[in-house]
């Protein structure tokens, strides 16, 4: 593969007056784990099957292991990847190996490769079983497991968390981290912020079909310039003296609730609060919290509504 698995440049898609995305120019380099996030009708399903060569684009081209997707060969690059769309849909009359089976067959990968494949995802004693018993979580488990067969070394993840209870959703990202490991490119979309925030190296945020922003997520609340949250529990007797302290620093937000304090502080600030704070002899406990995910993602929303 090579070191840029992923390149999109100037990409537009209309669907007769609509038009879905508009001038999408990113890259997703090798081995990263790579977030694509929006809104609902953001474009992110369509940009998806783009990449996939599902969809031509309008405009613009795409290259996916250094092929464009028009090209001879893209067939057999094809083949090197794996995908999970959001509703996993498959012949529920067939076990799961024999699911497992015909997607081997499809991307010509042996068949024995299919029983660890589903022993990895958790689906080793439910493997004759008819998909038609299978359970909402079962069923996104086989459809991870055919996403693993052969080991491939792009794989797009569209909502992959679904149905998954919270046992599912750890193991899920322990077997991503591995595939990772091992030299893979994830492409993964999700409304659960909070479940990739920490997990993808870089993403981006796409509104009205155009990339809003993109970076890592250091990076984005930075170009937000959003507070970092300081809450302060203090002993009882010292509220008016917190209160006190903190009406007298510049540039500060603050909420009290009795003995605590919630903070709202400027990046530039943080080190400068810390330092008067840590001073304090009635200061029981200091949590900092970054702004989140949700965060940047909602106040990017805010600023370009």
């Amino acid at each position: 593969m090579t070191s840029v698995p992923i390149e999109v440049s100037k990409v537009t898609k209309r669907f007769g007056d609509v038009q879905a995305l508009d001038g999408v120019d990113l890259t997703v380099g090798r081995g990263e784990m790579f977030g694509l996030i929006g809104h609902n009708g953001a474009g992110k399903s369509t940009l998806f099957k783009l990449m996939l060569g599902l969809l031509p684009p309008s405009g613009g081209t795409i290259r996916v292991c250094g092929t464009p997707l028009d090209g001879a060969s893209f067939r057999s690059v094809r083949r090197r990847i794996g995908y999970l769309p959001e509703h996993f849909v498959t012949y529920d009359n067939l076990s799961g190996i024999e699911v497992l089976q015909l997607f081997a067959d499809l991307k010509r990968v042996p068949r024995r490769e299919c029983e660890a494949v589903l022993e990895r995802v958790g689906l080793k004693d439910a493997a004759k079983r008819r998909v038609r018993g299978y359970s909402k979580g079962m069923r996104q488990r086989l459809g991870f497991a055919q996403v693993l067969l052969g080991n491939p070394e792009l794989i797009f993840l569209d909502e992959p968390t679904n149905g998954l209870d919270a046992e599912g959703i750890h193991d899920f990202y322990r077997i991503l981290r591995e595939v990772q490991s091992q030299g893979a490119t994830i492409v993964i979309t999700s409304h659960i912020l909070a479940e990739i925030q920490e997990r993808v190296d870089r993403l981006v945020i796409l509104s009205g079909g155009r990339v809003a922003a993109q970076g890592t997520l250091a990076e984005l609340r930075a170009q937000m310039n959003l507070p970092s949250t300081i809450e302060v529990k203090v002993e009882a007797g010292w509220e008016q003296q917190l209160q006190a302290v903190l009406s007298s620093m510049h540039d500060l937000r603050f909420r009290m609730e009795g003995a605590c304090a919630q903070i709202a502080v400027p990046s530039a600030q943080k080190v400068p609060v810390l330092q008067v704070l840590s001073m304090q002899q009635g200061v029981r406990d200091i949590a900092i919290r970054e702004p989140s995910l949700e965060d940047v993602f909602l106040g990017y929303g805010e600023s370009h509504a």
